[in-house]
C-alpha cells in the first residue's frame, strides 16, 4: 500500500504563516488561525509543507487505502485560500449561497481573499463543518469506513 502524502511535520504553523509572501494571505491566514484554533478547541498543526491542519482523524476507505488527515484546514496558497472540512455538512449548501465569492473543488473551499465573503457565514461553516467531521473522528475511532 502507498504511504500517505500529506503527514504531520515539525513546523509551527505560525511561523509557516508568518512566512507567507503574499501580505492579503499573511493576514488572511492568521485570521483563519484564530478561527479554526478557537472552533476546534485544538492547536494548529503543519500537514505537509502548506496545510495548516486542526485535530485529527483516521480514515479507511472500502478499497482499503486508509490514512489519517485533519479534521478542518486551511492552506494559504498563491492563487486563492484553500479551506478543508466546510463543505460536507448537511447545511453546507445553504450557508454556501450565503457567503460570498466562493469556488469548491473536490472537497474544498476556494476563496481569494477573506474580504470577499461573510465572516459570520464563514464562522458558521467553520462551527457546522467542524461539528460534522468530528462525527468522521469517532467512525475512524470506532474502526468503521468513513467515506
Amino acid at each position: 500500500m502507498n504511504e500517505q502524502k500529506t503527514q504531520p511535520t515539525g513546523v509551527e504553523p505560525l511561523v509557516f504563516v508568518e512566512s507567507v509572501e503574499h501580505a492579503v494571505r499573511r493576514a488572511d491566514g492568521l485570521y483563519l488561525l484564530e478561527l479554526f484554533a478557537g472552533v476546534s478547541g485544538q492547536p494548529a498543526r503543519m500537514w505537509g509543507p502548506s496545510i495548516v491542519g486542526f485535530d485529527e482523524y483516521s480514515y479507511r476507505y472500502a478499497s482499503g487505502h486508509s490514512g489519517t488527515a485533519p479534521l478542518i484546514g486551511f492552506s494559504p496558497r498563491k492563487a486563492s485560500l484553500s479551506l478543508y472540512g466546510l463543505t460536507g455538512q448537511p447545511e453546507g449548501a445553504a450557508l454556501l449561497a450565503k457567503l460570498g465569492k466562493h469556488k469548491i473543488g473536490a472537497s474544498c473551499l476556494y476563496v481569494n481573499t477573506l474580504a470577499d465573503v461573510d465572516l459570520a457565514v464563514l464562522r458558521e461553516l467553520t462551527e457546522t463543518g467542524y461539528a460534522h467531521a468530528l462525527t468522521w473522528k469517532a467512525k475512524g475511532a470506532a474502526g468503521e469506513q468513513v467515506n
